[in-house]
């Protein structure tokens, strides 16, 4: 290259790097980020930002998908102060989106990459939501998955989407010898994160499954945090912003945009103890109800996982009045559904399996479908699962009555999960045998010998680790019940 040539390349090389710097994006979005779609299946996306130098100067947009415009140059606004601001209409569900900026008719090296249109999910509760899965064979990545990491940077989703010791609130850390709130940051965490074995959850498979079915893509806002009481989610905490569970989801909640399609929520282990289980049932009802309030969504989908199986030598009875409760509650909270964990496999002695977490994702997505896409073929009209609805004596059978069944219930091996109570508590063993090949495939018979002792009561799923596994031909589990009275 000549002198003269180099003279005349160095001024451009200093306009690009000008361009470059030229405009930026300073609220309403960021690469990789999930914008919620609204009823019509559309969003407007609204933007501001700094532009220096530029005043007066129009600033334009248009939006690509894989390098085709769908959207061509359109006015934001105008630079007013080295500041602009403007809206993208009907950006429609879909993507992943590049959005490209011009100021004053000259294209910026600035652009917003991997923008999605689709539905957010928040992801709430204790460690079988935050997920103990070990991380072998996990749920692999979908390009229209992505995840509102704990520490506010949207990306890609993939496994494990929990790291509290890095998540921008310091609810979440963990304490240091001094016993102070300590965050995780460079080489430790790099080390943390390279030796962690356990981490698979449930919110990335319902997500994918989500994906397969409907091509809507989905942001996940990742909220859980192990081994958590309803009180410590407390929504009268919300006050103390970052430093509570409920501050920091409610504070991310809006930081993610505002609006989210759904909540998915598991949690109630660490409730089903004598001092909370009885209080179990007003605090999480009040906690629905509260954060449909503060998201100002009053008809907010709310889908929950029963608690299922713990394996320990203490005597936890409290633990089946919590998953009674759960149940009881499907039918006193509005626009909202239960599946149940009994019948899945865990990793250790109370974390779901990663295989198994799998199995609830795909549960879950089967009550949103139902729900939300009533019209998709094959999964919009598929049943809630199995609903107990009585127990009747008929001979020396007691005839088991199930709703909501998908087919027939079935079970994986030998049919095993039922017993019944004396009225003073004490069991009573006189089950032999379990059909599920009873006439319709929504009736289980037990066939018992001798005769039942008055106001004997029957239960599923008793104890805190009993072996159950009934479910229907979609596989949505029997849920725990009990007592329920034998007719």
């Amino acid at each position: 290259m000549t002198r003269l040539a180099k003279s005349l390349a160095l001024p451009a090389f200093l306009c690009a790097t000008l361009f470059a710097q030229d405009l930026r994006v300073t609220s309403g979005a960021v690469d990789d980020q999930v914008l919620q779609r609204g009823p019509d299946g559309a969003t407007t996306l609204r933007l501001s930002g700094v532009s220096d130098g530029s005043n007066g100067k129009s600033v334009d947009a248009r939006v690509l998908r894989k390098h085709t415009v769908v959207a061509d140059w359109s006015p934001l606004g105008q630079v007013s102060g080295g500041k602009w601001s403007g809206e993208l209409k009907n950006l429609a569900t879909g993507g992943p989106y590049r959005v490209e900026f011009r100021v004053g008719g000259k294209e910026v090296a600035f652009a917003l990459n991997n923008i999605l249109v689709g539905d957010l999910w928040v992801l709430a509760g204790q460690s079988n939501m935050e997920g103990v899965g070990d991380l072998v064979d996990v749920e692999p990545p979908n390009e229209l998955v992505h995840n509102f990491d704990m520490a506010d940077r949207w990306m890609v989703a993939e496994e494990p989407l929990h790291t509290l010791v890095s998540a921008t609130d310091r609810v979440h850390w963990r304490l240091n010898e001094q016993k102070q709130p300590d965050r995780y940051e460079g080489e430790r965490l790099r080390k943390y994160i390279a030796e962690r074995k356990k981490g698979a959850g449930m919110g990335l498979p319902f997500a994918v499954e989500m994906v397969k079915r409907t091509g809507v893509p989905i942001g996940l806002l990742s909220c859980a945090h192990g081994g958590t009481s309803m009180d410590q989610w407390d929504p009268a905490l919300k006050e103390k912003g970052g430093d509570s569970l409920y501050g920091s989801m409610l504070r991310r909640f809006q930081a993610a945009g505002g609006k989210v399609t759904g909540l998915l929520w598991y949690q109630g282990e660490s409730d089903a103890n004598l001092k909370a289980a009885a209080e179990f049932p007003q605090k999480f009802e009040s906690f629905v109800a509260k954060v449909r309030e503060d998201f100002q969504q009053p008809d907010l989908p709310f889908y929950y996982v029963q608690i299922g199986r713990h394996v320990s030598n203490q005597s936890v009875p409290d633990w089946h009045v919590v998953q009674e409760a759960q149940r009881l509650a499907e039918a006193k909270i509005p626009h909202s559904g239960m599946i149940a964990a009994i019948d899945v496999a865990i990793d250790d002695q109370i974390h779901v399996s990663t295989q198994d977490q799998k199995r609830l994702g795909r549960r879950m997505a089967n009550l949103a479908c139902r729900d939300l896409f009533p019209k998709l073929p094959h999964y919009g009209q598929v049943q809630r699962g199995p609903h107990p609805v009585s127990a009747k004596v008929e001979g020396g059978s007691i005839l088991v009555t199930f709703a909501e069944v998908n087919g027939h219930i079935v079970s994986s091996g030998r049919p095993s999960g039922f017993s019944i109570r004396a009225a003073d508590g004490t069991s009573v063993p006189t089950i032999y045998k379990i059909q599920t090949t009873h006439g319709e495939g929504n009736v289980v018979e037990l066939k018992f010998t001798g005769k039942l002792p008055d106001n004997a009561t029957l239960f599923y799923g008793d104890g805190k680790d009993p072996y159950c596994n009934l479910h229907d031909e979609a596989d949505m589990g029997v849920p725990v019940f009990g007592p329920m009275a034998i007719q």
